[in-house]
């Protein structure tokens, strides 16, 4: 899987673009800035724009070419991000430590995708947030984007479980229209969260 995500990010082009989630971006909108975690980022589209807004984001991923396009775009952009190589087990961690995680089309075999989400819930500060976007179980048979596995794409259901410990803002599925790069592309069936922890 590493070697599949190293050949993908090593095209020229951001694959899933250099602008921001959209949901992301109107989520961020008027909140304080602090430290902030982006598991699996990718080329650092989200990381990136947080950092412009004054968070401290941190990032991690298993691709050495996603962090060589991030750390680009961030000198790019003028800011900086710290960018590790890490996989979702392996990664630390550190417990009530960020204000914010952000989660975008993450999406993992059922028992990663929980132990990731125990981990980013540990790991928010009191008040923090977790704001996520992904393929709901609606995708499958669409040509927008996401794996073709039921069990890797999202309902409200399994996260209204994963995030039970949180104060749930917002969770619902959608209908939305993708234009982030090549492969998030076009009308797409997404499922969304937004969840403090007290």
């Amino acid at each position: 899987m590493k070697e599949f995500w190293n050949q993908r990010y090593a095209e020229a082009a951001y694959v899933y673009g250099k602008s921001p989630n959209a949901f992301l971006k109107e989520t961020l909108e008027g909140r304080k800035p602090g430290k902030a975690l982006f598991p699996a980022e990718g080329e650092g589209r989200n990381a990136v724009y947080a950092a412009t807004l004054g968070w401290e984001a941190v990032a991690f991923d298993y691709s050495e070419a996603a962090r060589r396009k991030a750390e680009a775009l961030a000198r790019e952009r003028g800011i900086e991000i710290e960018y590790q190589i890490s996989g979702i087990e392996s990664y630390p961690y550190p417990e009530a430590t960020f204000g914010l995680a952000g989660l975008f089309f993450v999406h993992l075999p059922p028992e990663a995708r929980q132990f990731l989400h125990r981990q980013v819930i540990q790991s928010l500060r009191p008040g923090g947030v977790v704001i996520l976007e992904a393929f709901s179980k609606a995708q499958l048979g669409l040509d927008s984007g996401g794996p073709k596995r039921e069990d890797m794409l999202f309902s409200k259901e399994e996260l209204a479980r994963d995030f039970s410990g949180l104060h749930i803002e917002l969770l619902e599925e959608t209908q939305t229209v993708l234009s982030e790069g090549t492969y998030h592309n076009g009308p797409a069936q997404v499922v969304r969260l937004l969840a403090a922890r007290r």
